[in-house]
């Protein structure tokens, strides 16, 4: 499975939104906090082009913010980048 990493910080509602959604799925990530670490900001700048939380990145996909994951979901585009089969229908069984 890839690595999940997410900028954030404690107070953000897209960070809260974002770790649900990776939750909802049963992905592991690794949450790296912002707040009170200006390297880690600087880092974080460094490598999203972005002053905005969350960042997230997938191995070494930059993903984006919330939105940017959440539109991927919806796309059907996530799922395969995040390493898990696709929910298709239900086979029926007659």
């Amino acid at each position: 499975m890839p690595k999940v990493v997410m900028y954030t910080t404690a107070i953000c509602p897209y960070c809260m939104r974002a770790k649900s959604l990776l939750n909802r799925k049963g992905v592991a990530f690794e949450e790296l906090q912002i707040e009170g670490n200006r390297e880690r900001m600087r880092e974080m700048i460094q490598r999203s082009r972005r002053n905005t939380v969350p960042q997230i990145f997938i191995d070494d996909y930059h993903v984006g913010g919330y939105d940017d994951m959440a539109e991927l979901d919806m796309m059907g585009k996530l799922d395969p980048l995040l390493g898990l089969e696709p929910q298709g229908e239900p086979d029926i069984i007659t």
